[in-house]
């Protein structure tokens, strides 16, 4: 084991190098979670879950909004990252945390500007190696499907891309949306709902980027969370290889990573490992 990376089945993971490899850079696309996953946890040492946490712990919106939005995160978190809690009973907590969370932004009067704030505030932070990753991408032109439940949805995630001059042609995000009325204000969010949890519910068949990648059928898969897994659902791969960041409660959720991924990226390390992985598949 190599400092904080973990591989469950080392003579599985090369088979499946050795696959994506033979078939070529034609055949690769990456689907990738975005907070924690694209982007670190913490931020000098400050816990940084993602980009609707700073709009959340900072003064953006009502008065009120911060106090309720953190005890909705207080409530829901800690079922989100207990890995005993069964799947179905985390799909319904979290559809209720989203379904609420989204109402309460919209009561609270988010304007497209709010989310130019947060962006603009420069908490968020890619992490490290992401550049190369990206550029990775870019050269070989190789899909990188975004799949993110975020809060603020893809019109941040675009914002903030476009910010750090990443918004690669390359570059498809699947995300929560919302309708906007003429003054830039939310009024309502777009149905269905993707939450951390029920990406197997989201048929990439659905959305545009599905004819892009659809005969590229070797993936490498990133994630955060045991609900990223199911971003693969319903697509028909040949080849797959998952590897997940473990940011955080390694000791009680260790073992539940390793029997999902095939290789467990720990304490909010650096796309090194994928970058080196991807060198060695392309070459």
């Amino acid at each position: 084991m190599i400092k904080d990376i973990v591989i469950s089945n080392p003579e599985e993971l090369e088979k499946s190098r050795r696959a994506i490899s033979e078939s070529g850079v034609n055949k690769l696309h990456i689907i990738a979670d975005f907070d924690k996953t694209l982007t670190t946890a913490f931020v000098n040492g400050e816990k940084m879950p993602s980009i609707i946490s700073i709009l959340r712990d900072g003064n953006y919106l009502t008065s009120n909004y911060a106090l309720k939005a953190n005890e909705l995160y207080d409530k829901y978190h800690p079922i989100e990252i207990d890995p005993k809690v069964p799947l179905e009973e985390k799909k319904k907590a979290m559809y209720e945390w989203w379904a609420t969370h989204f109402d309460l932004l919209i009561k609270s009067r988010l304007n497209k500007n709010d989310l130019k704030k947060v962006i603009e505030s420069r908490k968020a932070k890619l992490r490290p190696g992401f550049t190369e990753f990206i550029g990775f991408l870019r050269t070989y032109n190789i899909p990188l499907v975004i799949m993110s439940s975020g809060g603020l949805g893809g019109d941040a995630i675009s914002m903030y891309l476009k910010k750090e001059g990443k918004l690669y042609d390359n570059v498809h995000i699947i995300s929560n949306s919302y309708e906007w009325d003429k003054n830039n204000n939310a009024i309502a969010v777009k149905q269905p709902i993707i939450h951390a949890m029920n990406k197997d519910e989201t048929a990439i068949q659905d959305f545009p980027v599905f004819n892009k990648i659809r005969n590229r059928k070797n993936v490498l898969l990133l994630g955060d969370s045991l609900g990223d897994i199911g971003m693969i659902q319903g697509f028909d791969y040949e080849n797959l290889i998952k590897i997940g960041f473990l940011n955080e409660n390694i000791e009680e959720s260790l073992e539940h990573y390793n029997q999902n991924y095939n290789v467990v990226i720990l304490n909010d390390s650096s796309m090194d490992y994928v970058n080196d992985l991807l060198k060695e598949m392309i070459k």
